[in-house]
């Protein structure tokens, strides 16, 4: 059938890979995968994965990348990671809030994406 599925793969083109995934790593406090192509950062994400990679074209010199773009990422706790995330330099872009898929917050990376974070739901 040639229906399409849904996403099964999520990765972020970055200007700067290192600095990406250490800010992924140490602010946003995600978990890198064993397995990294060269080129790219793999996250342990479930049940898709997430991942940076160095550009396929040339990026914008400036400005926020993936505008128009919303990725909502579940954690466990959206009050906590907000709060750990603000505590290690993280810039917060809304705040707290309840929403469509629970308790939420958006917060920007490196280059400018805007990721949501909301509390799974059980």
């Amino acid at each position: 059938m040639t229906t399409p599925i849904g996403p099964d793969f999520i990765a972020l083109q970055v200007r700067n890979l290192a600095a990406s995934r250490r800010f992924y790593l140490e602010i946003f406090g995600f978990e890198a995968s064993a397995h990294c192509p060269p080129g790219a950062a793999i996250f342990k994400t479930e049940p898709i994965t997430l991942a940076l990679r160095e550009p396929i074209h040339a990026l914008p010199d400036t400005g926020p990348l993936g505008i128009g773009m919303v990725l909502w990422i579940a954690c466990a706790d959206a009050d906590a990671l907000h709060d750990l995330i603000l505590k290690r330099g993280g810039v917060i872009l809304s705040p707290l809030a309840d929403g469509p898929f629970g308790r939420f917050f958006v917060a920007r990376d490196p280059d400018g994406y805007a990721i949501t974070f909301h509390t799974a739901r059980t």
